[in-house]
């Protein structure tokens, strides 16, 4: 399975990480210290929230509540954007540190 394929996009305090997955692709589990919004823009998925698997076909908005545990399999190939309001962080080398919760 091929690393996806990530692009970083910054405008005035926002940040959204665009995501191209492989069909079959998971991607890991993890939280963020923030809520957020999350645009399949193309493709199928299922979604595991905190334990509970939800399905969307693009083109689709999900609401990722801050602190919950999250992932998403790529049933298709999935164009994925993650957005999110940032507080003065620009650099993407250093974005993920803000971002994830660990």
């Amino acid at each position: 399975m091929t690393v996806p394929a990530i692009s970083h996009h910054f405008s005035d305090g926002l940040y959204a990480k665009q995501m191209v997955l492989q069909k079959g692709h998971l991607a890991v589990s993890h939280k963020h210290n923030y809520s957020h919004l999350s645009i399949l823009a193309q493709g199928e998925v299922h979604v595991r929230v905190d334990g509970i698997v939800s399905h969307h076909v693009a083109p689709a908005c999900i609401e990722i509540k801050a602190d919950a545990e999250h992932e998403i399999l790529a049933l298709q190939d999935v164009v994925w954007y993650c957005i999110h309001q940032l507080d003065g962080e620009y650099d993407e080398k250093n974005i993920d540190e803000v971002l994830i919760k660990e």
